[in-house]
């Protein structure tokens, strides 16, 4: 006969190893139940509508501003009123440029005034006004807008127009490049290098003599390139429909197309402080040329901390202008520099 101990014991124990293999259980099915939680049934975290549309708008802008422009002026030739529809479209890509610097700015900093507002719009209108005075007086000469014969002048209008963006960038490139690295050039060069931001106002911010260089040094190869009138003109405006959207403070992601034009993911790395990093990316149009010559620099998912240059320069418009001719006087602080 067993003792009452025993069998209290033994009851007790299949008691305990019941208990176990319930907790046991239970166990399991909680933790079934948590993973089912996490990885089957908790819904994904919903993106934001603002999110999407902004992601979508910088993905969008550059090649969305390029192309309307370009149709605007596309009616310009069929209308047979070129220079019209040529400010028409200019006057497109800075008012969305405008909009966009308020809605999706590539730094919220850059939208402060930096004082230099005069300067730039100074600088903008004198460059304008030289360009155009130039041009016609090269038309006056017969230079430029004379009957071209060659055999280059019969192909497809956007064949022309691909080859006189690449020939011309040859000059555009040597003379950007110069300006950096020849010192006399570079006094006047600075004066467009000297802001702390980037924005679609100082696109235009050059000293003449700077923009007459530049001028120069394309316009030989336009014209060895034996392209038509017509395809002069759309160089022209692709020249200035670039040039205002790689100094916009917009938020833009180019992607592939920052292997093949001037953007302004590549042109922010141009204004660095750091010279080893503003040496480089000279195309004005194409990047073709700073590929081959060795001086292409894309820095993918990465932001541009600061821009500017460690020379003095004045503050005023008129200064500015002087400044490349009183150089020593300047960097010894004889006027007031542009300030951060």
């Amino acid at each position: 006969m067993i003792s009452t101990p025993y069998r209290l014991r033994s009851v007790g124990s299949v008691q305990i190893t019941s208990w176990r293999k319930q907790v046991r259980q239970q166990s399991t099915t909680l933790a079934t139940f948590a993973i089912r939680e996490k990885y089957l049934l908790k819904p994904k975290r919903a993106i934001s509508q603002p999110f999407l549309a902004c992601r979508a708008v910088r993905r969008v802008a550059w090649p969305f501003l390029l192309v309307t422009s370009c149709s605007i002026l596309a009616v310009g030739f069929v209308a047979g009123r070129e220079v019209l529809y040529f400010n028409l479209s200019y006057a497109w890509i800075v008012a969305w440029l405008f909009l966009l610097e308020i809605g999706t700015p590539y730094r919220a900093s850059w939208c402060r005034s930096d004082g230099q507002l005069g300067p730039d719009l100074g600088h903008t209108i004198l460059n304008k006004g030289l360009v155009q005075l130039l041009i016609v007086q090269l038309i006056a000469l017969g230079i430029v807008g004379a009957d071209n014969n060659s055999s280059v002048a019969t192909l497809p209008l956007p064949v022309q127009v691909i080859i006189g963006l690449v020939i011309s960038e040859i000059g555009l490139y040597g003379a950007h490049r110069l300006a950096h690295e020849w010192p006399l050039l570079w006094r006047c060069h600075a004066i467009h290098h000297s802001v702390q931001k980037l924005w679609l106002v100082n696109t235009g911010r050059f000293h003449f003599i700077d923009s007459i260089v530049s001028v120069f040094a394309s316009v030989p190869f336009l014209l060895l390139s034996g392209i038509s009138m017509d395809a002069v003109v759309w160089v022209s405006a692709l020249t200035a429909y670039i040039g205002i959207l790689t100094h916009c403070n917009v938020a833009m992601e180019c992607g592939w197309l920052n292997y093949i034009f001037n953007t302004p993911n590549l042109h922010r790395w141009h204004h660095s402080t750091e010279r080893e990093l503003s040496n480089s990316n000279y195309g004005e149009n194409l990047m073709l040329w700073d590929m081959l010559l060795g001086t292409y620099l894309y820095k993918k998912g990465c932001d541009i901390t600061s821009i500017g240059i460690d020379e003095r320069i004045p503050v005023g418009f008129l200064d500015q202008l002087a400044a490349p001719f009183r150089w020593a006087s300047v960097q010894n602080g004889a006027v007031s520099k542009v300030e951060k």
